[in-house]
């Protein structure tokens, strides 16, 4: 095993696709022992290929009216929305109300689709709960009673491209599609958006092989940073394709200019402000086909103009000599993450705990939405899991707070994407394949 002190690896080889539309496990690789893979200074073998990469689905079932994911002990769970369609991502408003967006992959451009390939690719994720018609709509939810229920739904926004981040800055409501930040004039309590969006900004489209699109804006409200990622696994469609992507995006929302704020992210997907040190932090999912342990996904502190490693190595400086031609001197750039929540978790949602409803051991923690992995053998992620921090940095290990969304076949009852903690103190989670929204709440009622 190398350490973080030790991980300058490589290998050779790549992985051959031929046959693995008919399979759903390819050659097993060794299992994972407790704890390889997560933490400040992870546990990495060495890279490892296959004829075949690992392909383990979990057939999306979705939940029984009896049936909840199961929360940690003093913890409650209970249905905040239901007959939801695919949601996606959560954001609260000030006065309390939710918003969800219902979305999933926008259309691929005609021979965008990544042949083979993408279409092995798509099968899959429609087994998993993906690949559905995206409803391209923001749905407001209202629990005016503070029962923890929903009781008002309303359509807030239609005829969206794929929505996912939002951000409400002043009387702007931002919302990230997969092609372009657009915004609508809001007013406090309104139930539905009204007029033709504006575009801000242009984002990255076209293949889209990561589609999402996060947003958060600065806290004196000038700025707004997108998460973008790759159109590959490991740079295959081409270094062109990746222009602006693997990437923070800061957009100056007086002039509309963009810029790369961070890079050699490979998907960086939900970003929060450290509510201590006030710094920039986004959860990262890394790259695939390395073994079962290999790559770390990771949540990480970023620093304006850092680079980390995406797709020449991988955490820190190992070379992923997949990558052809090299850059020595990107990965002589690339840092070290600053956490890492396990290889292929799939790990979605980062919201920082402000309140100390939870218990004060939570305050300050950070919780991530792990969706689930599709090329592991055994499974990883499928749970919201919880990291304390200590004067704005993490500690120790990993706490599971809501698991469950496996059911003892294997099946996916859930999976975990977006969450937020709401005004009350509860942590809400979207769950797309349950078309559901969760809330764990302490059990003591603070």
């Amino acid at each position: 095993m190398i350490t973080r002190q030790r991980m300058r690896i490589a290998t050779a080889g790549g992985l051959a696709l031929a046959g693995m539309a008919f399979m759903l496990v390819a050659a097993a690789q060794n299992a994972p022992s407790d704890g390889i893979g997560y933490g400040l200074e992870p546990q990495l073998p060495g890279p490892s290929s296959t004829l075949l990469p690992t392909i383990k689905v979990a057939k999306a079932i979705g939940w029984q009216e009896h049936e909840t994911p199961k929360p940690a002990d003093g913890f409650t769970v209970s249905r905040f929305a239901s007959g939801l369609k695919h949601p996606r991502w959560l954001y609260q408003l000030p006065n309390g109300d939710v918003l969800v967006a219902e979305s999933d992959a926008p259309p691929k451009p005609v021979g965008k689709s990544g042949g083979l390939r993408g279409w092995v690719q798509g099968l899959f994720m429609k087994r998993a709960g993906s690949q559905t018609v995206s409803a391209d709509r923001i749905t407001l939810l209202r629990d005016a009673d503070g029962d923890g229920i929903a009781e008002v739904r309303t359509d807030f926004a239609e005829n969206l491209i794929s929505p996912f981040g939002m951000a409400l800055v002043g009387n702007n409501f931002y919302v990230a599609n997969a092609n372009a930040v657009v915004r609508f004039p809001y007013d406090s309590g309104q139930t539905k958006l009204v007029g033709n969006p504006e575009t801000v900004a242009d984002l990255p489209a076209g293949r889209n092989h990561h589609w999402t699109k996060s947003l958060l804006a600065s806290a004196d409200g000038s700025k707004l940073y997108v998460g973008v990622g790759s159109n590959s696994n490991v740079g295959e469609n081409g270094i062109a394709e990746e222009e602006s992507r693997a990437a923070i995006l800061e957009i100056d929302l007086v002039t509309k200019a963009s810029r790369i704020y961070a890079s050699g992210l490979r998907n960086p997907v939900e970003l929060d402000w450290n509510p201590v040190t006030k710094q920039l932090w986004v959860v990262v999912n890394e790259r695939d086909e390395l073994g079962n342990d290999l790559v770390p996904d990771y949540m990480t502190s970023v620093k304006e103009g850092v680079f980390y490693g995406w797709p020449y190595s991988y955490f820190g400086q190992n070379v992923d000599v997949r990558m052809k031609p090299q850059r020595a001197d990107l990965v002589a750039r690339a840092i070290i993450p600053d956490y890492a929540v396990g290889a292929h978790t799939a790990s979605l949602g980062l919201t920082f705990v402000r309140t100390a409803r939870l218990g004060a051991d939570f305050q300050y923690g950070a919780l991530v939405g792990q969706h689930g992995s599709w090329n592991r053998d055994p499974p990883a992620g499928y749970r919201l899991i919880f990291i304390a921090f200590r004067d704005g940095k993490p500690v120790g290990m990993p706490k599971t707070i809501l698991d469950g969304f496996l059911n003892d076949r294997g099946e996916a009852r859930g999976r975990p994407a977006g969450i937020i903690v709401d005004a009350g103190g509860g942590i809400l989670v979207a769950d797309d394949v349950g078309n559901a929204i969760w809330r764990v709440a302490s059990a003591k009622g603070r």
